[in-house]
């Protein structure tokens, strides 16, 4: 078994990410793992990240406040515990914009 605390969760840094803190839970440098990697990401009041697409799919779970996903056809914002799926290749947005910091856990194939 392999335990990330919380507290001694590494950040990492993404890129087109901006007012935005994340973390790695497992997977990468965290964890061994085969198949996915978990992260959790901070988004202060305004953060956001590019409209940009990766080749694997992403899925996010809005674990406190509310994170607005922008996609090239649609946007919808999701509330604590909403989650949605991202198909590879679907280029997304997110953005905080409330005046409270929102917190979405991202699960993506390692």
């Amino acid at each position: 078994m392999q335990v990330t605390r919380y507290l001694e969760a590494k950040p990492y840094e993404a890129v087109e990410h901006y007012d935005m803190r994340c973390l790695r839970l497992q997977g990468k440098e965290a964890t061994q793992t085969d198949t996915i990697w978990i992260g959790l990401s901070h988004l202060l009041p305004g953060g956001h990240t590019s409209l940009k697409d990766a080749v694997v799919e992403k899925i996010y779970i809005v674990v406190a406040g509310e994170v607005t996903v922008e996609t090239l056809t649609e946007t919808v914002t999701l509330h604590y515990l909403d989650s949605c799926r991202l198909a590879p290749g679907e280029a997304r947005a997110l953005v905080n914009r409330t005046n409270d910091q929102a917190t979405i856990l991202l699960a993506m194939p390692t």
